[in-house]
């Protein structure tokens, strides 16, 4: 049923966005692909085909995702896996009688660009993001 495509992005919620910044794009030599205004709280950089997101615990969506990272806490927000696009409601469906709770569909931004997306959770309860590659 899902036909997974490769991992469209990452992302990790940060303390210190201008040294993940330096780390991501000096040293790893990622470009800053995406900026949101620093009080939304997101820099998308370009990491081959997939992209890494920073997303500031102080942000708006920072805030969202709990407390700042720690050896305890939670550092990645979610992962997100390019699918074969399906209807979407078939998706559901079959998420659903998988036992798994689905959340709403979206368009979202990710390394192809805008998309339909919905997000999941593991049975570790981490956030799944599964977004239909462009066909």
């Amino acid at each position: 049923m899902i036909s997974i495509k490769g991992i469209d992005h990452v992302v990790l919620r940060t303390t210190d966005t201008d040294a993940m910044l330096r780390f991501y794009c000096e040293v790893l030599s990622c470009k800053i692909e995406r900026e949101l205004p620093r009080d939304i709280g997101l820099v998308q950089l370009r990491a081959g085909s997939a992209l890494i997101d920073l997303v500031p615990v102080a942000s708006e969506l920072g805030r969202l995702g709990g407390k700042a990272p720690s050896q305890d806490g939670r550092n990645m927000d979610h992962l997100c896996l390019l699918i074969d696009p399906v209807e979407e409601q078939e998706l559901i469906d079959y998420l659903v009688a998988q036992g798994i709770e689905v959340q709403e569909f979206a368009e979202r931004y990710g390394a192809e660009g805008f998309g339909r997306s919905v997000y999941i959770n593991d049975p570790e309860g981490n956030v799944v993001e599964l977004k239909f590659a462009r066909s």
